[in-house]
């Protein structure tokens, strides 16, 4: 006997998009991580080995390159020097939803967009030198030397997906964001860091509003002429410029070049 063709209207509701401006405060300093363009140019043409001499005609590291080297410059006319990648805000909201109910990781990625390839953050940076182990399978030491931001705050600009997601649940999930994934180097995500924590906080919130002023100038200046972030980091910092002294390598930052130069 046959059937009855049955006809299903589809209804498909009206999709549109909602914008917000999040005001973020770092709760743990922020560590700058970017790749390094000497790193990059390796990647892209590795020169192997080097031989003894090589080794003895150069330093194995620069601190002060190394440092100018690690955060993202942001081009002239933004308000700050340095930026955060904004894929970053958007890959710790996608994270957090990891651990929250009724949400998805790969859902979070369809429905929130981080506006901007960049995020300009405000704070002073110093200079953070740390031993670290290398990927080998020997774990093997290395000091690696980056930029800090004890420091720091942003505006984030969120377009989310309506009315599957509300402005309310975004701030929630930045929040949570915020506590369990954080952004930048030894950040909670990769387990034994508590680095790049934030909280969400309101446009008028003095700590915001204070750490706004440390904008595109002190970074510059900041730059140019860091300051150690810590103890740990100024006494190796001071070993490594003595060093290179004796072994006669000019040095990017000494105040006693530049006098010399200038005489």
């Amino acid at each position: 006997m046959a059937t009855k063709e049955q006809r299903v209207e589809l209804e498909i509701p009206v999709i549109t998009t909602g914008t917000l401006t999040i005001c973020i405060v770092g709760r743990q300093p922020f560590i700058a991580n970017r790749i390094s363009q000497k790193a990059r140019h390796e990647l892209l043409a590795p020169r192997g080995r080097k031989n003894a001499a090589q080794k003895a005609a150069s330093l194995k590291h620069d601190p002060y390159t190394e440092y100018r080297a690690s955060p993202y410059i942001l081009p002239d006319g933004q308000p700050a020097l340095i930026g955060i990648p904004s894929s970053a805000f958007k890959g710790a909201m996608c994270t957090a939803a990891l651990d929250l109910p009724n949400t998805k990781k790969a859902q979070i990625g369809r429905l929130v967009y981080v506006e901007g390839e960049y995020t300009p953050v405000y704070g002073k940076p110093y200079l953070h030198m740390a031993v670290v182990r290398s990927a080998d399978i020997n774990r093997t030491p290395d000091i690696r030397t980056r930029a800090i931001l004890p420091r720091w705050a942003c505006q984030v600009r969120i377009s989310y997906v309506q009315p599957i997601l509300t402005a309310q649940s975004v701030v929630n999930l930045l929040s949570a964001a915020g506590t369990t994934v954080g952004v930048g180097d030894w950040r909670p995500e990769k387990g034994k860091g508590n680095f790049g924590q934030f909280s969400v906080v309101s446009p008028d919130d003095p700590e915001f509003r204070d750490i706004l002023t440390e904008n595109r100038d002190v970074q510059i200046a900041a730059m140019e002429s860091p300051d150690a972030y810590d103890s740990e980091s100024a006494e190796m910092l001071q070993f490594w410029t003595s060093e290179a002294r004796a072994r006669g390598f000019a040095i990017d930052n000494d105040e006693d070049d530049d006098e010399e130069a200038e005489a």
